[in-house]
């Protein structure tokens, strides 16, 4: 089978879906199908590099209008045309043969939609989201990461059942528990000191990765002892002037600490170590930190909102992300039974494997090349 995956323009710096390509093109190379990844590439956008202002309207140039000759070109060459991220959705109009978009989350949508007052969209971002979601009806079928995201997509959409499926999306990178006498060399090598005890997060900056409201929930927990000599590990993107305020004025600067570009198997170590990853988000498609957590046997607090509950299953302590006295309290009175959720946690984890995931697409891409008409 020859799959031809659409994927993301680089600038754009979005790390998730590139891990998802990267996913899906191991996977599929695996199995004996050939694999194309096609890209917009970036022309115009060298002449300002950057996502914002000038070079965001050079990316559109490059994405809008010279992408589609690309795209063009190669459609003859492919069984089934794959878009991995479902912000591509506006291509599906070149699209003849067989295809189908994958949907990580419907956020952006909902957001255009006035659907999340958090997220306020501008009338650009409310015309963009109108294109997706425009190519997504058109499309021939659409993968969704979550049941949440699936019903959210029904119901926006008014799509029919029968166009659209679930395939959760398994881990992208072999975690596992890793042993103290392998995890100290990495944690040394972050500058950390292996016998500290310390809470994790990791995360973007997006709004509803709610990073403020970690340190809330953090706040509290160190305010009232709770944690004891607990210290705060935030990984991902550096922190935003309004996250460093709160940290000055609470007097965080000793007890929260930040990392950023941190290798695979250095994430994997922290993991190992952790007493527990905090991951309170406001929404989400799916929630790969979730997993990656428990798969190297780490405890996990998350919010008590689908998908999280989706992905943690029964093997997390679940909280009120918006009610941080209240999530605060949860986990204090938690932490005496973490050591009771790694092995769950560890069975829970299992259930997304990434073989798993490449099978049901695969069974998807068959069904979806014998019921295409052909054009």
């Amino acid at each position: 089978m020859r799959v031809l995956l659409v994927a993301d323009y680089v600038p754009d710096h979005l790390e998730s879906m590139r891990r998802f390509v990267l996913l899906m093109n191991h996977g599929l190379n695996s199995a004996g199908h050939e694999v194309k990844i096609l890209r917009p590439a970036v022309r115009l956008g060298k002449l300002c590099l950057g996502s914002e202002g000038f070079g965001k309207w050079l990316g559109y140039l490059d994405k809008f209008v010279v992408f589609p000759k690309t795209l063009k070109r190669e459609l003859a060459w492919a069984d089934i045309v794959h878009i991995c991220d479902h912000s591509n959705a506006h291509y599906v109009r070149y699209l003849k043969q067989p295809h189908l978009v994958t949907c990580h989350d419907l956020l952006a949508i909902r957001s255009a939609l006035g659907e999340i007052s958090q997220n306020r969209t501008g009338w650009t971002g409310r015309f963009y989201q109108r294109l997706i979601l425009k190519g997504l009806v058109r499309s021939h079928h659409i993968s969704c990461d979550s049941e949440a995201t699936r019903k959210d997509l029904l119901r926006i959409a008014g799509i029919k059942e029968t166009g659209v499926s679930r395939i959760y999306i398994g881990l992208n990178y072999p975690y596992s528990p890793m042993q103290p006498s392998e995890s100290t060399g990495h944690l040394k090598t972050l500058q950390l000191d292996p016998n500290q005890a310390f809470i994790l997060h990791v995360g973007g900056n997006q709004w509803y990765k709610n990073r403020l409201g970690v340190l809330r929930i953090f706040h509290l927990l160190n305010k009232g002892s709770k944690l004891g000599g607990f210290k705060l590990i935030m990984v991902g993107k550096p922190w935003t002037e309004t996250m460093r305020k709160f940290i000055t004025e609470h007097a965080l600067e000793d007890k929260v600490l930040e990392l950023t570009d941190v290798s695979e198997e250095a994430l994997r170590a922290l993991y190992s170590t952790a007493a527990l990853l905090l991951f309170p988000s406001l929404c989400e498609g799916f929630g790969w930190p979730i997993l990656e957590a428990q798969a190297c046997g780490c405890p996990v607090a998350t919010s008590d909102r689908h998908p999280m509950r989706e992905v943690a299953g029964t093997a997390a302590l679940f909280i009120d992300p918006e009610a941080v006295e209240n999530a605060a309290t949860t986990i204090a009175e938690g932490l005496s039974r973490l050591a009771e959720l790694r092995e769950p946690s560890m069975v829970n984890a299992k259930r997304f494997s990434s073989d798993t995931t490449i099978a049901a697409y695969l069974k998807l891409y068959r069904q979806l090349i014998s019921t295409t008409p052909s054009m």
